[in-house]
């Protein structure tokens, strides 16, 4: 397995109530993608970005971050086999990508994900 991207992924309570901060005051004015539950934005200059997830819409609970690999389903069997815990299973969500919650032995939650094609 290969990472690609780690993007944070930071709780808030209202999207739409963030993008004054994060968009205009940082400056990550490109919104990549709105699912209502989950934004993504990004500087045009520079590529630096962010998730802002209010309450994720198939998992039970929130990732603090969201890791893109290169083969998710080789990442899952490799948590597995490591004995790490699934807190959501290896599933091909709706929009577009597969994915599993793991976490990680310090108590944090990662999304490791990839694109489906």
């Amino acid at each position: 397995m290969k990472v690609h991207s780690i993007i944070a992924d930071l709780h808030v309570p209202d999207i739409e109530g963030s993008r004054k901060f994060y968009a205009d005051y940082l400056g990550l004015g490109v919104e990549e993608f709105n699912l209502g539950w989950v934004a993504r934005f990004t500087s045009a200059e520079t590529g630096a970005h962010l998730q802002v997830v209010t309450t994720d819409a198939t998992a039970p609970v929130d990732a603090v971050i969201s890791v893109k690999v290169d083969d998710v389903d080789a990442a899952y069997a490799e948590a597995i086999e490591r004995g790490f815990e699934i807190v959501h299973p290896l599933t091909d969500e709706e929009w577009g990508v597969r994915r599993f919650f793991v976490r990680a032995p310090d108590g944090n939650v990662l999304n490791i994900v990839a694109h489906r094609e």
